[in-house]
């Protein structure tokens, strides 16, 4: 049953304003905003749904991650736009560089990966396999 089903993820800002802004303009992103909240619309049809709930906490985790072709150039755009990224001190040695990038291709350990936060604290990453 739920195999075949269409699925779609969503989470909690404090202010469906703020993250209008944020994902429309600041991140450029394709959204249609109704009663409930913001559908954001991702490539492959991908959805996510954001919605407003007054007692918001952000979460402890990576709430979306935007898989990119050149992170050093996603980083450098993002940041033009005001966006500031994360310091992270992982332990054994992992942690960000100097432009908040998580270096894991050249370790053969994994993707590059930088996060940043929106408005509401809800952690998102880009990514370069």
């Amino acid at each position: 049953m739920l195999q075949d089903s269409q699925t779609f993820s969503g989470f909690s800002v404090d202010s469906l304003d703020r993250a209008e802004e944020f994902y429309g303009k600041t991140l450029g992103l394709k959204l249609k905003r109704d009663w409930m909240g913001l559908q954001l619309k991702l490539a492959n049809d991908d959805q996510v749904f954001i919605y407003e709930k007054p007692d918001h906490q952000a979460a402890n985790y990576t709430n979306l991650n935007f898989i990119v072709d050149d992170i050093d150039k996603a980083i450098d755009e993002l940041t033009e736009k005001g966006i500031k990224f994360e310091q992270y001190d992982l332990g054994n040695g992992a942690k960000t560089d100097e432009k908040g990038v998580l270096r894991g291709r050249s370790a053969k350990m994994g993707p590059d990966i930088a996060w940043f936060k929106d408005p509401a604290g809800n952690t998102l990453s880009i990514l370069q396999q």
